[in-house]
């Protein structure tokens, strides 16, 4: 049976260039960096190359990164580092109502201990507005979290936009004689390796990304730290990582980490034309060939490789399940949510009814992906929903989200209209 896997945004296959550099650091230069005797003093090294290269890219200096076991824990080092150093000059922290659940789940937490968040409503089509944010800030505001791209519908936020209006606030604080620091985190999961990732040109203090989703190992990523950002720590040991995260590094897993960001980072240009080429054939042909299908997030702020659709009157789940059968594999939802029968928050806050939120999927293309591939899907798909749709107690009308545009997915560059609203 033929396997097309459509799920990059969950996860990356190893790409065999970093496998291979990762390679010696299993078994041969096993030594920890924190020994003072060579085979440490090697791997110290290293690790010291891969931080280098990490921050070449990110255009920061090798001191301001810190690495973890993950996104997760890196952005949980972000949001909680932030709180408990800051927390007694401000309890206040402003979100979007979009974000992974590692940032809103680390936020519901805070507002345990007394703090208090603003969750930011998006736009239909998953934006933040920066207006908004400056809105939202308060005198005690100590941290704003913005995710780079969303996980599930591809949308890209205004990053430099919104890092502007705090900068602006800072300078509005330093005069009022307000001494609360306001900080910018976001959380660039899935812009790594796709997106410009320069923070002097995006203007955060705090950056989380990972390793799964750039070809590149799982249970490693990295948080950019400004120079001046003070934080605390959440693990506790042997001080490694500038006393931030203690605990034996993962040589290996950084290594690759940081050759998988170097190799996305060299490639992205290609690549991303190539993607984009893809993802906008795939689209045409689920809104021409499939009645009432609707995309959801920005028609062109969107990451390259994301399609997100809901297919009215039925059920996400099924069609994963009937997809599976035939060796094609998607998601709906968010990949980290995706056990739970709840709708997704992300269509939900986009305006979306819970039916659309129900039969939401998301295709999220690769390295590996063809055309030939999403042909495959074509034969495939149409019949399932169908037949799925035979068994469906739900009829919805798509009124006015109707998005019957074919020429509006032709290429980035184009001037579209989906549901009587223009776009360039």
């Amino acid at each position: 049976m033929r396997e097309v896997y459509l799920d990059h945004a969950a996860t990356t296959y190893l790409d065999s260039r970093v496998k291979a550099a990762m390679e010696p650091f299993w078994e041969g230069e096993f030594g920890n960096p924190s020994s003072l005797y060579r085979p440490g003093r090697r791997a110290k090294e290293a690790l010291d190359a891969a931080r280098e290269t990490v921050a070449h890219i990110l255009h920061c200096k090798s001191e301001e990164l810190i690495f973890t076991g993950g996104g997760t824990e890196a952005i949980n080092l972000a949001i909680f580092g932030i709180a408990h150093m800051y927390g007694d000059k401000g309890r206040h922290i402003i979100t979007s109502a979009i974000e992974h659940h590692a940032v809103l789940h680390s936020c519901e937490a805070l507002q345990k201990e007394g703090f208090r968040t603003t969750y930011l409503p998006v736009d239909e089509d998953g934006l933040v507005d920066p207006e908004a944010v400056c809105r939202a800030i308060e005198p005690d505001t100590i941290l704003v979290s913005i995710m780079y791209a969303n996980n599930e519908i591809g949308t890209i936020e205004p990053i430099p936009e919104i890092a502007k209006v705090i900068k602006d606030i800072r300078a509005e604080r330093k005069i009022a004689g307000n001494a609360t620091p306001i900080y910018f985190h976001t959380d660039a999961c899935q812009a790594a390796g796709a997106l410009e990732m320069d923070v002097e040109k995006l203007g955060v203090d705090l950056l989380a990304i990972n390793g799964s989703k750039m070809y590149g190992p799982k249970g490693v990523g990295c948080l950019y730290v400004k120079r001046g950002t003070r934080l605390k720590a959440i693990i506790h040991g042997g001080g490694q990582e500038n006393n931030l995260r203690s605990g034996t590094e993962n040589v290996p897993g950084i290594i690759g980490f940081a050759k998988a960001f170097e190799l996305a980072h060299a490639e992205k240009e290609k690549e991303n034309a190539r993607l984009i080429e893809l993802r906008d054939y795939l689209t045409h042909r689920l809104i021409t060939e499939i009645p009432k299908v609707v995309l959801n997030g920005h028609p062109i702020k969107r990451l390259p490789n994301n399609v997100n659709m809901s297919v009215l009157d039925i059920e996400g789940e099924a069609v994963i399940l009937y997809l599976d059968s035939k060796g094609i594999y998607i998601s709906t939802g968010s990949a980290c949510t995706s056990t739970t029968l709840d709708p997704s928050h992300v269509i939900l806050a986009i305006g979306r009814p819970y039916e659309y939120a129900h039969g939401s999927l998301r295709f999220t293309l690769g390295h590996r992906t063809t055309k030939e591939d999403l042909d495959y899907v074509m034969e495939v798909f149409p019949g399932i929903v169908e037949k799925l749709r035979q068994i469906s107690p739900v009829r919805l009308e798509m009124g006015q989200m109707d998005v019957s545009h074919p020429e509006a997915f032709a290429g980035q560059g184009s001037k579209i209209k989906v549901g009587g609203k223009n776009y360039k």
